[in-house]
């Protein structure tokens, strides 16, 4: 009975965690572009979830696919799924591996959450892992800081070449 008890207790905190996730990772790349003061890459993050969303609720309501061990109905693609690797491509892709393979560890195991919890199976996990990549590569592009100017001047027989480099 004790051991039930733990097995179940492990559950739910995996469960729990991955919801967590949920929201802290969509959280975290959108706070981040906007301290950096990258607001191309916040509408591109905003553009990758509108579409993100979009296309998982189609599925979803579309196919309407029942819900492993009668847990309920509109199991595919699996939303905390397609949600978190929205987030962690976006990161990845914007940002770098640097920070992206963190995001994809944390996006990887709120889908295997959603499996533990008997709430989506391999395959609502797969469809939308797959969606939310998708939806993030179509709109973003890499993150270039603008740290380096080239300028140049004439006027009458003169000729005036620059290079700016900021820290």
């Amino acid at each position: 009975m004790l051991n039930t008890t733990r097995v179940a207790a492990q559950n739910k905190t995996v469960q729990s965690a991955g919801d967590v996730i949920l929201f802290s990772l969509p959280a975290a790349a959108l706070t981040g572009s906007l301290i950096a003061k990258d607001y191309n890459g916040t509408w591109q993050f905003t553009k990758g979830a509108l579409l993100n969303q979009a296309v998982t609720i189609g599925l979803k309501y579309g196919l309407n696919k029942e819900r492993p061990f009668g847990n309920g109905d509109r199991a595919f693609p699996s939303g905390h799924t397609s949600t978190t690797f929205q987030s962690a491509a976006f990161i990845q892709k914007r940002y770098g591996w640097k920070y992206g393979i963190p995001a994809y560890a944390l996006a990887g195991f709120t889908g295997y959450s959603r499996i533990n919890a008997q709430k989506h199976d391999g395959w609502d996990v797969l469809a939308g892992a797959a969606v939310g990549i998708g939806s993030a590569y179509l709109f973003t592009t890499p993150y270039q800081r603008e740290h380096m100017e080239l300028t140049f001047a004439s006027w009458e027989d003169n000729y005036l070449l620059g290079f700016a480099y900021k820290f």
